[in-house]
């Protein structure tokens, strides 16, 4: 990785790829049965560390999904989850990541995942990340 270039408020490089690479637990799979339905997993006590203050994130993380062959397995996606607790990674990776590893596990037709975290410095943020990903077009 190239020397952290830092803004004024000291976010860098470093800070930014925080968490992308961290080991987390395996998301274990189960055959699909079934064509043509979707599934939705709400986890509303989704925590995370942030990598810049230390201090946790709070959040509420929705994932709809369109099964293909596979369909996660819900013991094995608590425990992934969990894994973030102690994890210093900014929300809106976190977000990315997650569905990123789910659509690698599972490979579904589609997928959405929606962070919405709590309330900090008066903002609240909403994070939603598309498989398939949606190529960025210049304006």
């Amino acid at each position: 990785m190239p020397k952290s270039k830092k803004s004024v408020y000291g976010y860098g490089e470093e800070l930014a790829f925080s968490g992308k690479s961290e080991a987390l637990p395996p998301l274990e799979t189960w055959p699909n049965q079934y064509q043509g339905y979707e599934i939705k997993i709400e986890c509303p006590e989704f925590t995370s560390v942030c990598p810049k203050t230390h201090l946790p994130d709070f959040g509420k993380l929705t994932l709809a999904y369109f099964p293909n062959q596979l369909c996660i397995e819900l013991k094995s996606f608590k425990y992934y989850l969990l894994a973030y607790r102690n994890m210093g990674i900014f929300y809106e990776n976190a977000v990315n990541r997650i569905l990123d590893d789910i659509v690698k596990a599972t490979r579904p037709h589609w997928a959405v995942l929606e962070g919405s975290f709590t309330t900090r410095g008066g903002m609240h943020s909403t994070i939603t990340a598309r498989y398939p990903r949606q190529k960025n077009k210049p304006s």
